[in-house]
């Protein structure tokens, strides 16, 4: 049996071939619309679904695909991914955490840098023939705060210690006694020890509004946050006032409540830096996260353990038995 995987990834399509030669029927379905009649279409056949984070699979999409085995989800990410329902259906769902940590993390100190020594505002100077001193800090020596501290968290905090000589804080679910970092109990704790902010963490209902107008006050108006995590972590309202009264120094944000979707406030501060979600995208990143859903899909299909699993809440008819 061939198994059919519907594709819900929009950035994948040269790395797919991977699947493919493993045997894999594809059906790609990057768009809204192509999704919708991918699932009324096919919906019958499809195995396996392969999306991200933000787009997520929702209960109603599980329930319309009675054949679905498995959902894998590239990136660590899987917040839109109804795992309820996924566990109603004894639905295998995995992730591909780890896999794209190096590129985010070299995204998140570009973007620190950037914000830090104002590169974009020097850079359209120069392109208008002007020639400012611009005067702005340094990143040696500065206190960096890591909210966060998985993956991805760990590859940035090696860049800023080993490479920029910044101290390093941190604030986790748990306190880590493998890392030479400081544990701060909360995210204030954390913004109030820390000339530089990283969002590091997953999204989800854990970590929603975790940064908000108190831990932004913290950080203070000489303080630069960046954000390669998830929007849903940081409450946008509460940011976009720091930013606006200048209580906080500057933001970089690679990630939106809404994407596409960027608040027009946003984009009309001065003191903000804006990607439209590509932190986690290399051709490097790219190859393995593929190379991982392959992995994982043949694992399964062959009665084997997935390499990447998520642990689902109990089921509902588990609960009630």
């Amino acid at each position: 049996m061939t198994a059919t995987v519907l594709v819900l990834v929009e950035t994948i399509n040269d790395y797919l071939p991977i699947l493919e030669h493993q045997g894999f029927h594809l059906i790609l379905a990057p768009t809204p619309a192509e999704r919708a009649q991918a699932i009324a279409s096919h919906g019958a056949r499809i195995d396996a679904v392969l999306t991200r984070g933000p787009l997520g699979l929702y209960a109603e999409e599980i329930a319309a695909l009675p054949a679905l085995q498995i959902i894998c989800v590239i990136g660590a990410g899987y917040e839109h991914v109804d795992l309820q329902a996924a566990s109603d259906r004894g639905i295998t769902v995995t992730n591909g955490a780890g896999v794209n940590a190096s590129s985010v993390a070299d995204h998140a100190m570009a973007l620190l840098l950037s914000l830090v020594r104002d590169i974009p505002r020097a850079d359209a100077a120069v392109r208008r023939g002007e020639w400012p001193k611009i005067m702005r800090p340094s990143l040696a020596g500065k206190r960096l705060g890591i909210l966060g501290l998985g993956a991805v968290g760990m590859a940035i905090a090696k860049r800023a210690g080993n490479g920029f000589d910044m101290s390093v804080s941190y604030h986790n679910r748990q306190h880590r006694s493998d890392v030479p970092y400081s544990y701060c109990s909360t995210p204030t704790e954390l913004a109030r020890a820390s000339d530089f902010l990283i969002v590091a963490t997953p999204g989800g209902v854990g970590t929603q509004h975790l940064i908000n107008r108190q831990v932004l006050d913290a950080l203070g108006p000489n303080g630069f946050l960046v954000n390669i995590a998830r929007a849903s972590v940081v409450v946008t309202a509460d940011l976009i006032s720091a930013l606006e009264q200048r209580r906080i120094g500057g933001a970089a944000l690679d990630v939106f409540d809404h994407e596409p979707k960027v608040p027009d406030a946003l984009k009309a501060l001065t003191n903000v830096i804006l990607t439209p979600h590509v932190a986690g995208l290399s051709p490097e990143a790219t190859q393995g996260t593929v190379e991982l859903v392959g992995q994982n899909l043949v694992a399964f299909f062959a009665g084997r353990p997935v390499l990447t699993p998520i642990t689902l809440p109990i089921s509902v008819v588990t609960r009630t038995v």
